[in-house]
């Protein structure tokens, strides 16, 4: 009977302790007592049992790889100790151990069970823990390497020692061999061959056609912070790219501290310290931007293509957007007349009006020659204009064409959604069209593709409102329009005639020209607040961090490029990447990280920091202002189309009337009447359009959530974004914190300043 119990104990699952086995002769003697030492015995038997097949099949055939190594653990480190128990135990018994045989060489049942009370507990939660990995979840999914991980270290807080040490054990098997994945990823930029759906990063299909990388938050364990995790995507990812591929390929340095990174992860401590693994990984990010990144994507470079962007995406070269603006509004009217006069000959409507890409890049190369003409035959060269002619474009935006996913710091999923279907880029061509940019190659290390979709939506919202203000104040330029030159001597009746169609004329545009004159206050107001104070500001406290730590240099914001350097001063100026190190290198161990440094990592997080600031604080992400105030664009444009079509009627009877020009086709008179109701309809409509968006001014300032979030005080309100939240309070641990700029109030303190908007609408209706 002993030896019955003791082969059940090692694995043989035996008859006589099953709870269903028949009664025997040997087991007619058994009293209670030991019957429910009988049944301790036959579950932890069975638990044994279950353990030696389960995890055998995960260790077989789990999709993850750090499942299998914990199972792998469970079987050859816990399960062995338990049979080396049972060995010991039958040991003791045969050499007579007086713990376990007494008097008459009479075995206590109890004492053979007390040897095994230690493992009852541990054996039960073992087998919790294998459940835990073979359970498929509710999306039919298998367990996953970060949840083993977080549940194996919440048990090390359960209390009880000897589960302590048996989680401990597994928490060191299992983060070895996620380590193991890692270092791979982040010394080698490897991926695992097997168990790859289980690791954080996986890769993705890149817009360009292009493999890229993503980090899923849900297969990370605890103790990685978002800011490591980001760390570790970016230095895998680099050493994925082309560029750098190619230099560590060639031998030039590019893996040279190898041997050391790999001691500094080896000398981790399990479980691991969540600061001592961020600090690692920083390490091991600082050191490849000192060692390869810096040779192939110098600060100058960097600086300068954010230079591009602010110039000419968010609209710092002025006569740019006039230029484009104007160009296209050419093409706009040219495109209609040829399709009117096609019309006219062929007698079946308007047709063959879609606007085409070849027409948006012409509009875009007349643009350059504009440009080009502004600076006359004998200016300097600007290097910067030559660079956005190579790299910019101006392209229609398809229906079946992915945007890239705006993600990452600062904006919720509905606010990249909405920035996403942001209307103002059907304004410059009637069809949807973005200024985006050819990013060259290593410049995507630090500038995503979504940061490039933000700086053309953006762009689309900056041109509408310039090229609506621009549109309005063209109206000036036609002078026949607005003022009545003198009739000549000796043009007695028929100067009193002019006389009198010109005051008619004039009286019946005053209001015209008032809402005009309104429109322009509101826009240049608007205009002035966003360039200035918002885009201006923020740009100016980036730019001045940026720039900070080049030795005995600061960059002035100008539209040109900074002049080329020689080659010596290029070897000098990659130094700036970690010069911070060599101040800070007598504070401590590891001073490469004391230090805040503008490598490409730093450099990406306070660009997206900034760029997502700039969109909160144009309120791109509030629709309650974005969709009243595209109506009062759209309104406008109607209100200019109409001006000038009036115009056109104003010569055509005048040329019917003083020279006999008539044209038996057009009742111009009726024409008049309908412009002038269709103008008068259009006033309201600005009127109203420019009320609305100020009432939406209004409730932005009143909104004490809008508010607080503005101000970075008070408590975070329901519908604003925690990550946006994070990231108007500068929390994006780069070193960077944007600038506090603007303000509704003193937007809306100037627009007041009219006296003819808000409360005043009605008076002005009633005008």
């Amino acid at each position: 009977m002993l030896h019955e119990i003791l082969l059940s104990l090692s694995g043989h699952p035996s008859p006589l302790l099953r709870p269903d086995a028949p009664p025997s002769a040997a087991s007619s003697g058994i009293t209670p007592a030991e019957r429910q030492l009988l049944a301790t015995a036959a579950h932890l038997s069975d638990v044994h049992v279950k353990l030696i097949a389960s995890t055998a099949h995960i260790a077989d055939t789990h999709p993850s790889t750090i499942c299998r190594a914990v199972a792998a653990a469970v079987a050859s480190v816990h399960l062995a100790a338990f049979q080396r128990k049972v060995l010991e135990v039958e040991e003791g018994i045969l050499r007579d151990d007086p713990a376990l045989v007494g008097a008459y060489n009479i075995v206590p049942l109890t004492a053979v069970m007390g040897e095994f009370q230690q493992w009852m507990t541990r054996m039960d939660w073992l087998w919790e823990l294998v459940q835990f990995m073979t359970a498929r979840r509710e999306d039919g999914r298998m367990c996953q390497a970060a949840e083993v991980m977080n549940r194996l270290r919440r048990e090390l807080q359960s209390g009880y020692r000897d589960i302590e040490e048996t989680a401990m054990s597994l928490v060191a098997v299992a983060e070895t061999a996620w380590l193991k994945q890692v270092s791979a990823w982040i010394l080698y930029g490897r991926l695992p061959t097997f168990g790859a759906e289980d690791f954080f990063v996986q890769r993705i299909a890149g817009s360009d056609g292009d493999e890229d990388f993503t980090s899923v938050s849900s297969l990370l364990p605890s103790f990685v912070t978002p800011k490591t995790a980001s760390s570790m995507l970016f230095i895998g990812k680099s050493l994925n790219h082309v560029r750098v591929k190619s230099t560590v390929d060639s031998g030039l340095r590019g893996l040279d501290h190898m041997s050391s990174k790999v001691q500094e992860l080896s000398a981790l401590a399990f479980p691991l310290d969540s600061a001592s693994f961020s600090r690692t990984i920083t390490s091991i990010r600082l050191s490849l931007a000192r060692n390869t990144l810096q040779k192939i994507l110098p600060l100058s470079r960097v600086v300068e293509m954010l230079q591009l962007l602010r110039e000419f995406f968010l609209l710092g070269r002025g006569e740019f957007a006039m230029a484009l603006t104007q160009e296209a509004d050419d093409r706009i009217r040219n495109r209609w007349r040829r399709a009117d006069n096609l019309a006219y000959e062929k007698g079946d409507g308007l047709k063959n009006i879609t606007v085409k890409d070849g027409e948006i890049a012409a509009v875009l190369a007349r643009t350059w020659a504009a440009l080009g003409a502004m600076q006359g035959q004998h200016a300097e060269e600007d290097e910067q204009l030559e660079l956005a002619r190579d790299l910019l474009r101006l392209q229609l935006v398809k229906q079946t064409s992915s945007t890239p996913a705006i993600t990452g710091l600062g904006l919720s999923p509905d606010s990249a959604k909405l920035m996403t279907s942001l209307p103002f880029k059907n304004l410059l061509f009637s069809a949807p069209v973005l200024l985006s940019i050819q990013l060259p190659s290593p410049l995507d290390m630090v500038l995503a593709p979504s940061d490039l979709h933000f700086y053309s939506c953006i762009n689309t919202y900056l041109l509408s409102m310039r090229r609506a203000h621009i549109r309005l104040t063209d109206l000036w330029k036609i002078t026949s329009l607005r003022r009545h030159h003198p009739a000549p001597r000796g043009a007695h009746e028929h100067a009193v005639e002019l006389r009198r169609r010109w005051s008619a004329r004039m009286t019946a545009m005053r209001s015209s020209w008032t809402t005009a004159s309104a429109a322009i206050f509101f826009l240049a107001e608007t205009e002035a607040y966003l360039q200035t104070e918002v885009v201006a500001g923020l740009w100016e406290g980036f730019h001045e961090w940026l720039t900070s730590s080049r030795p005995g240099s600061r960059s002035r914001d100008t539209g040109t490029r900074p002049p080329s350097a020689s080659s010596d001063d290029m070897e000098d100026e990659v130094d700036i990447w970690l010069q911070g190190q060599s101040r800070s290198g007598d504070q401590g161990r590891q001073p490469q990280i004391s230090t805040p440094s503008h490598d490409p990592q730093t450099l990406a997080t306070a660009h997206g920091l900034y760029l997502r600031t700039l969109v909160f604080k144009l309120l791109l992400t509030q629709p309650s202002y974005t969709t009243p105030l595209h109506t009062l664009l759209v309104h406008i444009d109607h209100l200019v189309a109409h001006t000038r079509r009036l115009h056109s009627i104003f010569t055509a009877l005048d040329l019917e009337e003083d020279a006999g020009v008539v044209d038996a086709f057009v009742d111009l008179d009726a024409e008049e009447a309908e412009v002038t109701a269709l103008l008068r309809g259009v006033e309201r409509k600005v009127k109203q359009g420019i009320s609305d968006v100020i009432s939406a001014l209004r409730a932005l300032e009143s909104d004490p959530s809008f508010l607080a979030t503005w101000e970075g005080e008070g408590v975070r309100g329901d519908d604003c974004d925690g990550e946006l939240w994070d990231t108007l309070h500068g929390e994006a641990e780069a070193g960077y914190t944007p600038a506090r700029v603007g303000g509704i109030n003193r937007l809306l303190m100037k627009l007041d300043f009219g006296g003819w908007f808000g409360h005043r609408a009605d008076e002005w209706d009633a005008r």
